[in-house]
């Protein structure tokens, strides 16, 4: 069970929580310029690294608010916990 401590809330269980997919993903856009694969890729398309991880998150069953992790997808330890404007925290080794 992973521990993640939301900005507002503090530490709670990972049952509160909602995961949101890979964070910092830019809409391609103006939509009458997006070729269909451009979409497509967007729509569908993820990374999926062995290693940090940059997701969102929802504090679903508690404040309710979104919130970006940096998680490592190997070990499932959680190196950073930033707002949704914030920036991407440097990638650790």
């Amino acid at each position: 069970m992973l521990l993640i401590d939301c900005p507002w809330c503090g530490p709670r269980s990972e049952h509160e929580f909602r995961c949101g997919g890979e964070s910092h993903i830019a809409r391609p856009g103006p939509p009458e310029n997006v070729a269909d694969g451009e979409w497509a890729d967007y729509l569908f398309y993820r990374t999926n690294p062995k290693g940090e991880h940059l997701e969102r998150w929802l504090h679903r069953f508690g404040c309710g608010r979104w919130f970006n992790i940096a998680r490592n997808t190997v070990d499932h330890r959680i190196t950073a916990i930033y707002g949704m404007t914030d920036p991407k925290p440097e990638p650790r080794a």
